[in-house]
Order: structure tokens, then C-alpha cells, then sequence
């Protein structure tokens, strides 16, 4: 560890990212104080109303862009749907698979994406 300014600045020269002119910004009565934390500052605020912004709370306007379709079985992009059993699938495969499936397991894949149809 350096002892004098001059051997700062020598040292400072060599690691071109040191500034040697730095002054830490936390210093009181001539002592470093640890920076506080996100956690600790949040901590310390007190929340006023209930009309905070927060990141859950944003409203953003729809999209323009179409919602994008994935496959019920495989997951992969698709923008094929079964007329009769409203699946999406992504493969011919899939097609004779979901032909192939009992109606309850079908309502099952329906009510995991929200598309509560009750099949006739």
C-alpha cells in the first residue's frame, strides 16, 4: 500500500483506470462509511399512498402486434389450429396426436392456456 501522494500518483500512472485525484464520497469526521445498500434504502423510505408506481402497477397500451401462437403439446411457435379441438399444434405429428386424444385430457390443455371451450 502506498504511503505518500507521490507514490499514489506513481501507482495511479501505472493503472491508467485509477484516478488518483478520487475523493471518497462518504467520508465524515475524516472516516469511510460503507455506502448503503438498495435494500436498506428502501427500507428506510416509508411508502406514502397507495397510488406508488410500482413495476406490477404499470398499465401499458395492447399491442399492435398479434399475440404469437405455441403449440399445446410441444411449445414451439405455430399457426396451426385444430378446427374441432381448438389445439394449437405445430406438426403433423402433434395433428394425429391431439385426433388421437380423449376429450377430457383436451379441456385439460385448453384450461392450462385459458381457452375455457366446452367441447361438444
Amino acid at each position: 500500500m502506498p504511503d505518500t501522494k507521490a507514490e499514489e500518483k506513481q501507482v495511479a500512472n501505472s493503472l491508467p483506470f485509477k484516478n488518483p485525484d478520487y475523493v471518497h464520497s462518504n467520508v465524515q469526521n475524516g472516516k469511510k462509511k460503507p455506502w448503503k445498500t438498495l435494500k436498506q434504502i428502501l427500507a428506510q423510505t416509508p411508502i406514502t399512498s397507495d397510488d406508488s408506481i410500482t413495476y406490477s402497477s404499470l398499465d401499458a397500451p395492447p399491442s399492435f402486434k398479434p399475440a404469437k401462437k405455441y403449440s399445446d403439446l410441444s411449445g414451439l411457435e405455430t399457426t396451426y389450429t385444430d378446427p374441432q379441438t381448438k389445439l394449437h399444434y405445430a406438426t403433423p405429428e402433434e395433428f394425429q396426436d391431439i385426433r388421437r386424444m380423449p376429450s377430457d385430457l383436451i379441456q385439460g390443455y385448453l384450461t392450462l392456456r385459458r381457452a375455457n371451450n366446452l367441447l361438444q
